[in-house]
């Protein structure tokens, strides 16, 4: 089962030749979803590969322009390529008086419903839920309202090993059980153990993403064990003063988070436009927390299926 993201842009508010402000793409299972939507955030969907109409729902970190100025343009595209299932943002206030007098100025006669969700950004909460996933908040130190999201895959239903269906001729009813985490009791009398017949297909997996902050020891906490954290990186390390005053991190800040949260791989992104060679921003990072990458954009980065057997 698929879970990855694609970055869409990596760089901070001061536009640069080559790098998009923040806009990502995940997906889990074939589920698309958005998270940020800086400027130019649908050309980089169709250069990449990836059908805006098929996005599930749409995450805004904050109302800072550079991570939201490109929803505008995608929510008429999507009206003009004859979406008609609604789409659901999940945004700090006030989002929805901004949505408002777009939409009665711009797109008056939307073909789909945009609903907004308020999204707490002092709270850690459950936002959005399906059969496969969970979307929690992660309250953020910005300097101004600010959430980064947790994506957690559920854990999926228990299979039976085919050779043991085999081994003790399994009825249709004794395998369902099993799939339940029953013990299953044979013709003969004897009860085999579920952990003898069953495994899980795949360990559940999770992506943090982190926007804009200060580094804050509360959210490596709320994403402990993630097997992918986003961070960001404004700033190299010499700037750490510049980083805490704008309410943003430093390398050391992003590989801080990292190993703290024990995550499983590194992203850093939203860089100064006063970066043109991003080798010694990933270079500081790894000093502290060696698996780090740069979220460069067009690149997919996909967490591994894990095959657990208990």
């Amino acid at each position: 089962m698929s879970f990855s993201v694609t970055i869409l842009g990596s760089s901070s508010a001061k536009p640069t030749v080559g790098r998009h402000p923040s806009g990502q793409a995940l997906n889990l299972h074939e589920q698309f979803f958005l998270i940020d939507a800086g400027e130019g955030v649908q050309q980089q969907l169709f250069r990449y590969g990836i059908n805006p109409l098929k996005l599930r729902a749409v995450f805004l970190s904050h109302l800072h322009g550079d991570h939201c100025y490109g929803l505008f343009p995608l929510l008429s595209t999507l009206n003009l390529y004859g979406r008609k299932t609604p789409l659901t943002i999940f945004a700090p206030a006030p989002f929805g008086e901004i949505l408002e007098y777009h939409c009665r100025y711009f797109d008056t006669d939307l073909g789909y419903e945009v609903q907004w969700q308020e999204v707490d950004t002092t709270a850690h909460r459950l936002l959005y839920e399906n059969r496969t996933l969970e979307v929690w908040s992660i309250p953020l130190r910005h300097r101004v309202p600010t959430a980064g999201f947790l994506f957690r895959e559920k854990e999926p239903p228990l299979n039976v090993e085919k050779f043991k269906i085999e081994k003790y001729g399994l009825s249709i009813a004794q395998i369902t059980a099993a799939k339940r985490g029953e013990d299953v009791l044979l013709e003969s009398g004897e009860v085999v153990c579920n952990e003898e017949l069953t495994y899980r297909p795949y360990r559940a997996r999770a992506y943090a993403y982190l926007s804009d902050t200060n580094f804050s020891a509360k959210a490596a906490h709320l994403c402990h064990g993630v097997d992918l954290m986003y961070h960001e990186a404004t700033y190299a390390a010499a700037e750490q003063r510049s980083a805490r005053e704008r309410g943003h991190s430093t390398t050391l800040d992003a590989a801080k988070a990292a190993l703290q949260a024990e995550a499983g791989g590194l992203l850093i992104g939203h860089f100064s436009s006063r970066y043109k060679d991003l080798q010694l921003l990933v270079e500081e990072c790894r000093s502290l927390f060696e698996n780090t990458q740069i979220a460069e954009e067009g690149k997919t980065f996909t967490i591994p299926e894990n095959r657990i057997r208990r």
